[in-house]
């Protein structure tokens, strides 16, 4: 509601003006909590953390009365674990180092892109311990050649295999990632302007449209790009969406919650609470009537059969770029059919947004989201 009154939740520049927390009053708030820890640690007779840890036995039960369950006896779990040659904390120095990302790999693979603008095709195999890919790589390129300079897909980065989290996480125009395989959660994460296309590898014998090919929390904050996914995606598809397009087969609960941006087209079924806080952009579902209207969120949403016209032509061009994307067979079937499926989507448009874009639903509609 942006009404936080002491200014910390709010984007509101006078409520804004009520925050008085600095970098100094939270050094001053740690001094004193350690100030606290050494006064209680005093009273106990110990001088460190470390010599405490693990002491159970300086613990006991405290009895709060007959209606918070005394009769627990709590012993088993207090017991004292035998700790053998080893300390009961952390007594390694320094840190466990971990391989470098692929990005690096990319960076130095795109050395020609970042030394005369050469457009290039990069090819990878990819496992799921493989996080970000892309993320590193679109730093250098928006330093270079800021975020609006280099054309859609000018470094195109094949990879096959299981992406792992945040594939494309704030992936900027100019970077195309196409996985053949499938990508873990978080793909798209702040997407930035690049395309991401993710299909199955030809060897899989699983339905694209009947299967999920990529996790939950998809295009989490994302504000521009596109992503084409031949498969189903898991829950909270596109939350926080603010720009980007996307299309994907099917998905789960609370797709599109808080969504401010964008458009989404979902080719198959959803999960229940479908649009919970959607304030902007547009989704196009294909389902039917029981199956939708009993899943969408009616708080804040209007919506009505997609019927011939712009939308429905806004509608088409993006099923068919998904059908150039990633090649899905049930994407093909649905445009050779389309005369007869084009009457099974649902146009889901927020009301406010509604009023703006001269959106409306026949009055039936309007009775059965009110």
């Amino acid at each position: 509601s942006n009404t936080c009154p002491v200014g910390v939740c709010s984007q509101d520049e006078d409520l804004r003006k009520k925050f008085e927390g600095t970098p100094e009053k939270v050094i001053n708030l740690f001094s004193f909590i350690a100030e606290d820890v050494r006064n209680i640690l005093a009273q106990l007779g110990f001088r460190t953390i470390n010599e405490i840890i693990g002491r159970t036995d300086l613990l006991r039960q405290v009895s709060r009365g007959a209606d918070y369950l005394d009769d627990l006896d709590l012993n088993s779990l207090l017991s004292q674990a035998d700790p053998g040659p080893y300390a009961r904390y952390c007594t390694l120095e320094g840190r466990n180092e971990v391989p470098d990302t692929l990005d690096a790999q990319m960076i130095g693979d795109a050395k020609p892109l970042f030394d005369h603008g050469e457009k290039m095709q990069l090819h990878y195999n990819v496992q799921n311990t493989q996080r970000a890919i892309g993320t590193r790589i679109s730093s250098l390129i928006v330093r270079q050649y800021g975020m609006k300079t280099l054309a859609p897909g000018h470094l195109t980065v094949r990879l096959r295999g299981s992406a792992g989290q945040s594939l494309g996480a704030f992936a900027v125009q100019g970077l195309k990632l196409e996985v053949l395989g499938d990508a873990n959660d978080y793909v798209g994460k702040g997407l930035s302007g690049a395309t991401i296309t993710v299909r199955p590898s030809p060897s899989s014998k699983l339905v694209c449209n009947q299967n999920a090919i990529i996790g939950n929390t998809v295009l989490y904050g994302a504000t521009a790009g596109e992503l084409y996914a031949a498969g189903q995606a898991g829950e909270r598809f596109a939350v926080r969406n603010s720009g980007a397009t996307a299309v994907v087969e099917g998905c789960g609960s609370n797709a599109c919650e808080y969504m401010t941006g964008g458009t989404v087209v979902i080719l198959g079924g959803i999960g229940d609470n479908f649009g919970a806080g959607f304030t902007g952009g547009m989704a196009f579902v294909l389902g039917d009537n029981n199956s939708f209207e009993r899943k969408v969120n009616p708080e804040s949403l209007l919506w009505a059969r997609v019927e011939q016209g712009e939308w429905a032509d806004k509608l088409r061009a993006l099923v068919e770029r998904h059908v150039t994307e990633t090649g899905s067979p049930y994407a093909t079937m649905l445009l050779h059919k389309w005369e007869e499926v084009l009457p099974r989507f649902w146009q889901v448009v927020p009301r406010d947004y509604a009023r703006i874009i001269g959106f409306s639903v026949p009055e039936i509609a309007q009775k059965r989201s009110a």
